[in-house]
């Protein structure tokens, strides 16, 4: 911690997790490794899940800051950043135009095309979509994914295109926006970002087909591996890379940027996270561990650039 900084000055601090997403599970998960390290620290922390109580009584009950452990719709995509600027509490994360733009990896795409930073080729889909014509233009395999959707939920590898009707189906029941992306074969990589820093990259590794939500939460064969392996040069010039892509949507405080390495050394950025997973199977804090930072101070850090717009 900070050594200007005293336990108390935090005042009151509201951790907000579970939510009502479809990453409500997992939100729950985060919120109580937050709450626990905070409350490990000193800090005068309280779970407050907004599914359960009205967001009014966070200033009723004397909250003076908000760290934001909502993962997914109504927590991730500027919604709840929003009704805490209107009320004038500081939360943690970026603000509100950032967090629904990366929360939405269609207009995420169209932003980082516009820049010229190398992302995967896709295509929208819809129950009127000529299939074939699809999977022709962008190239098998597809990783057909809800736009506005985390943790890999309602996602499908495609490598036919008989396999294209039931994936878009499955990611339809969670958004009325699909993304048909070009799979990206080669070394998954993820770069965290604290302040105005890249952490060092992690390598993911996973028997599963991909890096799915089971791979991400509960799976003991997914592999971790940090140094990744490359060249320090190649890394640096990654974590920068990835590090200008989130500033580009706006985004601050904390995240994480989504990176696939093909086998010709083409890189191609995915996604950004702005409310990455806390758990012990996350990435941020797992990141941060290999610079020597503990999750206790890692989150106390976050806690410190909490902001209102």
């Amino acid at each position: 911690m900070n050594q200007a900084v005293h336990p108390k000055d935090f005042g009151k601090v509201a951790v907000l997790m579970g939510g009502k997403s479809a990453e409500r599970e997992v939100s729950l998960m985060s919120g109580a490794g937050v709450l626990k390290a905070l409350q490990a620290k000193g800090i005068d922390a309280h779970a407050f899940d907004p599914a359960e109580r009205d967001l009014v009584e966070l200033k009723r009950k004397g909250f003076k800051r908000c760290f934001i452990a909502l993962h997914g719709r109504f927590g991730e995509d500027g919604t709840v950043q929003g009704a805490l600027e209107y009320i004038g509490l500081p939360y943690t994360g970026s603000g509100v135009g950032a967090s629904a733009i990366a929360m939405d990896k269609w207009r995420t795409k169209l932003l980082w095309q516009a820049a010229g930073v190398s992302t995967p080729p896709y295509a929208l889909l819809s129950q009127d979509s000529d299939f074939a014509d699809v999977a022709a233009c962008v190239g098998l395999p597809l990783m057909v994914k809800p736009a506005r959707e985390g943790s890999s939920i309602g996602m499908s590898k495609v490598t036919s295109v008989e396999m294209l009707q039931a994936a878009f189906e499955l990611a339809a029941q969670y958004d009325s926006v699909i993304i048909a992306e070009k799979f990206i074969e080669g070394m998954e990589l993820t770069a965290g970002i604290l302040g105005a820093e890249a952490l060092p990259l992690i390598r993911l590794e996973t028997p599963r087909v991909f890096y799915d939500y089971h791979a991400k939460y509960f799976s003991d064969d997914t592999r971790y591996l940090c140094p990744c392996g490359l060249p320090q040069a190649q890394e640096e010039a990654l974590q920068a890379a990835a590090l200008a892509a989130f500033q580009l949507l706006g985004c601050s405080g904390w995240g994480r940027v989504d990176i696939m390495l093909d086998a010709r050394g083409q890189s191609y950025l995915l996604e950004v996270n702005t409310i990455p997973g806390m758990t012990d199977h996350s990435l941020v804090p797992h990141a941060a561990r290999a610079r020597g930072m503990p999750f206790e101070d890692l989150v106390v850090r976050i806690l410190e650039s909490a902001h209102v717009g």
